[in-house]
C-alpha cells in the first residue's frame, strides 16, 4: 500500500501562488507515473497535470498550460504543482494520485486532498 498525502493548500487572492506539495511512501518512487486532479463543489473531478516516474513528459489541462508547473524529486518522493496566476475558477480540492504498471493491471494511490481558495 502506497501512503499519497497532499500539502501546500491555503486562501490566496487572485494573481497569487501556492506550490501544492505531493509526499508517497513508495518504493521505487520513479516508477510512478504522478499527477494532480481537482474538484470544485458541484463538478466532477478533473484532470490537472501530470508527470512520467523519470520527469521527461508532462501533460496539463488546457486552462492551466503556462500557469501550473508539476514536477518532482525522485530523492525525496515528493511531486510538486507550482501555480501562478490563480483565479477564482481555480478553487477546488486538489487530489494527488499515483500510479504504477500498465493496463489491468495499472494501479493508482490517491491522497486525502487539499483546498484551494482563490478569493479576494
Amino acid at each position: 500500500q502506497v501512503r499519497v498525502v497532499e500539502s501546500g493548500g491555503g486562501l490566496v487572492q487572485p494573481g497569487g501562488s501556492l506550490r501544492l506539495s505531493c509526499a508517497a511512501s513508495a518504493f521505487n518512487f520513479s516508477r510512478y507515473d504522478m499527477s494532480w486532479h481537482r474538484q470544485a463543489p458541484g463538478k466532477e473531478r478533473e484532470f490537472v497535470a501530470s508527470i512520467t516516474g523519470t520527469g521527461d513528459t508532462t501533460k496539463y489541462l488546457d486552462s492551466v498550460k503556462g500557469r501550473f508547473t508539476i514536477s518532482r524529486d525522485n530523492v525525496q518522493n515528493t511531486a510538486y504543482l507550482q501555480m501562478n496566476s490563480l483565479k477564482s475558477e481555480d478553487t477546488a480540492v486538489y487530489f494527488c494520485k499515483a500510479a504504477v504498471g500498465s493496463g489491468w493491471s495499472r494501479t493508482s494511490y490517491w491522497g486525502q486532498g487539499t483546498q484551494v481558495t482563490v478569493s479576494s
